[in-house]
């Protein structure tokens, strides 16, 4: 059973910065795809952001438009290969459950595009 330990998460001020760490309990997944969700209360979980394993010791991320221009991913080039999400400029409708994925395949934008999943990190944003 693999467990994705996340954290980070916290309280913010509008325009501030946080960053979201994700590793495996166990086990390396360094070409394994990883990403993160969100989810806001009363909202449907979103996609965030993903990176994948483009070989050579080096992966392509993908963000999702809203967050564009303010939060990047990246991985460790290890073999824990540990996931971080860097949010800069927070904004109030940022705030949500945020949720570390990992598949063993190409995974995408969508849930069902990931196998392992987080308990979430929450992330809150003060206007």
């Amino acid at each position: 059973q693999v467990h994705l330990v996340e954290s980070g998460g916290g309280l913010v001020q509008t325009g501030g910065s946080l960053r979201l760490s994700c590793a495996a309990s166990e086990g390396s997944f360094s070409t394994y795809t990883g990403g993160w969700f969100r989810q806001a209360p009363g909202q449907e979980r979103e996609f965030v952001a993903s990176v994948k394993w483009a070989g050579g010791g080096s992966y392509i991320g993908v963000l999702a438009d809203s967050v564009k221009g303010r939060f990047t991913i990246s991985r460790d080039n290890d073999a824990k290969a540990a996931m971080h999400l860097q949010m800069n400029n927070l904004k109030p409708e940022d705030t949500a459950v945020y949720y570390c994925v990992l598949s063993p395949g190409a995974g995408g934008r969508l849930e069902r595009d990931y196998y392992y999943w987080g308990q979430g990190t929450q992330v809150t944003v003060s206007s």
